[in-house]
C-alpha cells in the first residue's frame, strides 16, 4: 500500500493527515473549517483516496493557519505516499461539471512545484469562509507535493460551485496520474527519476 502519516505542528495549528492512495474513498476530515472540511472531503472521495485529517488551530483568529498548514501536509503526505513513482501514469487530467460550472484540471507528478490557477472573480466569503484562500490553498499543495498542477474555470458564477468543481476536478486528476499503469515498469521519466 502507497500510504503516508504526516504530522504538522506550529504555533498555530497541530495537523495530522493519513493518506492513502490505494483506498476507496473513505474519509474523516475535521479542521475547524467546515466549508473547508467539505473540500477536503471532495479530493478524498472523488480521488478514491483513504484521506483523515485532524486539525486544531487558531480559528479564533480565523481560518488562515489551518487551511494553510492542513494543505502543506496534504501535500507532504502526497509527496511521501507516491515514495519513488515507479510504474505510476504520471500525468492525470480531467474535466467536471458542476451545474453551471465546468473546470479543467491537469496534474504532472514531475518532483516540480508549479501551479498555474484561473477563475473568475467571486464573493469575498462562502458562509465565514474566506474565498481569497482559494489559490493558497493548491499553492501550499503544490509546494509539498512537488507537482505541477494546473487549473481552469471554464465556466461558471457559484462561489460554492466554483470551488467544490476544482476540488474534484483535481480529485479525478490525481487519481489516474497516481494509477499503476501495469504496461510499464520503472520511473516515468526519460531522466531516470521524478
Amino acid at each position: 500500500m502507497r500510504n503516508a502519516r504526516v504530522e504538522r505542528e506550529t504555533k498555530e495549528s497541530h495537523v495530522v493527515v493519513e493518506l492513502n492512495l490505494d483506498g476507496h474513498g473513505a474519509i474523516d476530515v475535521s479542521t475547524g473549517v467546515p466549508f473547508f472540511d467539505h473540500m477536503m472531503s471532495q479530493l478524498g472521495k472523488h480521488s478514491g483516496f483513504d484521506l483523515t485529517i485532524k486539525t486544531t488551530g487558531d480559528v479564533d483568529v480565523d481560518s488562515h493557519h489551518s487551511v494553510e498548514d492542513t494543505s502543506l501536509a496534504f501535500g507532504q503526505a502526497l509527496r511521501e505516499a507516491l515514495g519513488d513513482k515507479a510504474g505510476i501514469r504520471r500525468f492525470g487530467d480531467s474535466m467536471v461539471p458542476l451545474d453551471e460550472v465546468l473546470v479543467q484540471a491537469a496534474v504532472d507528478l514531475s518532483g516540480r512545484p508549479y501551479l498555474v490557477h484561473r477563475q473568475p472573480e467571486i464573493v469575498e466569503l462562502i458562509g465565514s469562509f474566506d474565498t481569497t484562500l482559494g489559490r493558497h490553498i493548491w499553492e501550499s499543495i503544490v509546494a509539498e507535493a512537488h507537482i505541477a498542477l494546473h487549473i481552469r474555470v471554464l465556466e461558471g458564477r457559484n462561489a460554492h460551485h466554483v470551488f467544490e468543481a476544482q476540488f474534484k476536478a483535481v480529485a479525478r486528476a490525481l487519481r489516474d496520474a497516481v494509477f499503476i499503469d501495469g504496461r510499464t515498469s520503472g520511473i516515468p521519466s526519460t531522466k531516470g527519476s521524478l
